[in-house]
């Protein structure tokens, strides 16, 4: 495991982490949570990703029971939570000062952590101002209750606003993104957000495996067991039995072809590929069963395989790399 910085921060985060989306509190129990998270931990992950929006703060709970049962010593891991969905009732959600305050507060509780390494917006909020999410963060800081605050989907004018907002009152900018960031997500990441690397802007990438499109199991149909049947997740079977979805499965099997050519299982070709973009500071891994979180570990074992040339034929087969800004397109 290898450790980057979070953007232009001193914080040292594992290339690969962990994360509770649609596992914990839905398919993963206390017990097993804390069995998962011990063999990332043991194997050197050093970042835990949560949210309050995570089965309505119950994938909180859980991670936090198992971090109790655990005993990590707390100078050892980060945790995070992410603000905008915390209920129903108007004070509940968004960003305003009053629910990012008071959303801060429940994760706390919630995780059993005295303070939040990485604190996000998960959403942009057009109804509020940014400058008010940015003092609100500023202030937790302050506090000791959040040492970094960040966005999650917001884009590069909403970045730059929260940026000159921070500059010209002397408040905290945010220090990472976490945009969702695969081989069919690209955008974001490797256009949109260039100028901000250079502001000092980290980056913690979700779904590397595109909802399951990129581990090539739905290349013969959907698996009865696949979370895709889940109560809740019917825009992801939407989505593969759109005509969209079908042509992503096409690429797939060319790139199982491409990836069985060079001695590994497609899911280890994209996650290593997410990894090895330089503006990508961790790339959050999701599992249900410990053995799934091994298998996807084993992958760093084989980065040397990603060669220039491997690269030049995964783009090749995707054709939809981004286009350079002129500014920065080299003739």
């Amino acid at each position: 495991m290898d450790y980057r910085r979070l953007g232009k921060s001193g914080l040292r985060v594992s290339e690969f982490s962990f994360g509770a989306w649609v596992t914990f509190a839905k398919q993963v129990g206390e017990d097993a949570a804390a069995s998962i998270m011990a063999t990332a931990y043991d194997n050197g992950i050093n970042f835990f990703d949560n949210a309050e929006g995570y089965e309505q703060g119950n994938a909180e709970i859980v991670m936090g029971e198992a971090l109790k049962k655990l005993n990590w010593s707390r100078d050892t891991y980060m945790v995070s939570s992410k603000v905008f969905w915390g209920g129903s009732k108007p004070t509940q959600k968004g960003l305003s000062a009053k629910h990012v305050t008071d959303g801060a507060h429940q994760a706390l509780k919630r995780l059993q952590v005295d303070y939040l390494d990485l604190y996000f917006c998960h959403r942009p909020d057009i109804d509020t101002p940014i400058e008010e999410t940015v003092r609100a963060m500023h202030n937790l800081i302050v506090q000791g209750k959040v040492i970094y605050w960040g966005t999650s989907e917001w884009n590069a004018q909403q970045l730059t606003e929260a940026h000159l907002v921070a500059r010209r009152e002397h408040l905290t900018p945010p220090t990472m993104e976490q945009p969702e960031y695969n081989m069919f997500r690209r955008e974001n990441v490797e256009k949109e957000y260039l100028p901000l690397y250079e502001m000092g802007l980290g980056t913690t990438i979700w779904s590397p495996l595109a909802s399951g499109f990129l581990t090539g199991k739905y290349n013969d149909g959907i698996p009865a067991d696949s979370r895709v049947n889940l109560p809740g997740y019917e825009w992801l079977k939407r989505n593969l039995e759109s005509e969209a979805g079908k042509a992503k499965i096409a690429k797939v099997k060319k790139l199982a072809v491409l990836a069985r050519d060079i001695g590994l299982p497609i899911h280890h070709l994209a996650l290593l590929w997410c990894n090895a973009n330089p503006n990508v500071s961790t790339v959050i891994l999701g599992a249900s069963k410990k053995s799934q979180l091994e298998d996807n570990l084993k992958a760093l074992d084989h980065k040397s395989k990603l060669t220039p040339d491997v690269m030049a034929r995964i783009d090749e087969i995707l054709g939809n790399k981004p286009e350079a800004p002129r500014a920065l397109a080299r003739e």
